[in-house]
């Protein structure tokens, strides 16, 4: 492919695509924070946008070097997704119970889980690499900058989203939040398995 409008295209219609998992942890990591202030807002989306712009990235450096070790590897992406996005949610979920009984608001996401969600909601983008396989070099490094872009607007707005909505839904809050991660890593899973 060469640099076209119809790279660009792709390479965001690749980045919505990929950021919806993000757009759906961002809304519960809103939910379970409605005061989170902007420069916090900039740095979740900042660590999923960094995650689904480096995920392809591995994928392609995978596909042109070792190829054979990522296939062993993709099977076990929605494995890995299920049991990241579980712990944070079922964390999330059991610490909004306890928070409801003691008559306290939602906890505060630390960097770990932020880490763990931003691996969990891009490890699936890894398989992109298959997809810009044929692209050189700096066609690959845009397109994932692309994609960082798009996840950092849409996780921008889900995070805005949550935040609005966890102000109206108080100590249920961090309980949706953690459903919604459980929710999503059993829709990685089912997907990758049965998809």
């Amino acid at each position: 492919m060469d640099w076209s409008v119809v790279f660009f295209a792709n390479s965001a219609l690749l980045g919505v695509g990929l950021a919806m998992d993000a757009f759906s942890v961002s809304l519960a990591n809103g939910l379970n924070d409605p005061g989170m202030k902007k420069s916090r807002m900039s740095g979740i989306a900042g660590i999923f946008a960094v995650f689904q712009a480096l995920m392809p990235m591995l994928g392609w450096i995978c596909v042109h070097t070792v190829l054979q070790y990522f296939k062993v590897f993709e099977k076990l992406i929605p494995w890995i997704a299920l049991l990241l996005l579980g712990f944070i949610g079922g964390k999330m979920l059991l610490e909004g119970l306890n928070n409801e009984q003691d008559g306290e608001g939602g906890a505060k996401l630390g960097f770990s889980e932020l880490m763990i969600q931003g691996v969990a909601t891009s490890i699936d983008a890894l398989s992109v690499g298959f997809t810009i396989a044929e692209y050189g070099f700096w066609m690959a490094l845009t397109c994932a900058a692309i994609i960082a872009a798009v996840t950092f607007v849409i996780c921008m707005a889900g995070l805005q989203l949550g935040k609005k909505f966890g102000t109206r839904l108080a100590g249920k809050a961090s309980i949706l939040g953690g459903v919604i991660l459980i929710a999503i890593g059993l829709e990685i899973f089912l997907t990758g398995i049965f998809g």
